[in-house]
């Protein structure tokens, strides 16, 4: 069954009251229904109901800490631009990039390279180390790399607000 098309001033079924209430728990997770029922005008049990119907949609998928990975000693980090040998299928660089811990996030792309890897590492021998793993991937042509001086923006994953 298909999903009807979501009413006038909802995004995929996510409405204005759902849109505050995900920015809420992106923020803080261990937020209670009370606070964010506060900061939306809802009672707790109100958010409750709608935290459980987001979740049984699948909007929801968990519920999370963010951790600073440089706190934790992982302070060096790039995006590894990888070109692959032709007709190297999605499936194959994804079961190869798993095998990293170092890798925080891995994509197909458009243009020359074939995928962006995002990796972080200790220092810069460790990050050059690990190029090097993925460069001896025997699937890759090469790779590139870009060292990230400054983190600008950093977002949780939320929908941009509805209009």
């Amino acid at each position: 069954m298909q999903n009807p098309v979501p009413p006038e001033g909802t995004h995929a079924g996510v409405d204005r009251i759902d849109t505050a209430i995900l920015a809420h728990l992106a923020r803080d997770a261990r937020a209670s229904y009370a606070a964010v029922g506060a900061r939306v005008n809802l009672s707790a049990p109100a958010v409750k109901r709608r935290v459980d119907r987001l979740r049984e949609r699948g909007v929801i998928d968990g519920f999370t800490v963010r951790i600073d990975p440089a706190a934790l000693g992982w302070a060096t980090e790039a995006h590894v631009e990888v070109h692959c040998a032709p007709r190297t299928s999605p499936a194959t660089m994804r079961a190869a990039f798993e095998r990293y811990p170092e890798v925080v996030a891995a994509s197909t792309v458009t243009g020359e390279a074939d995928a962006v890897v995002h990796v972080r590492a200790r220092d810069v021998r460790h990050l050059d180390e690990v190029v090097e793993r993925i460069a001896a991937e025997p699937f890759v042509d090469r790779t590139r790399s870009t060292v990230v001086l400054t983190p600008l923006v950093r977002r949780p994953d939320l929908p941009p607000p509805l209009p």
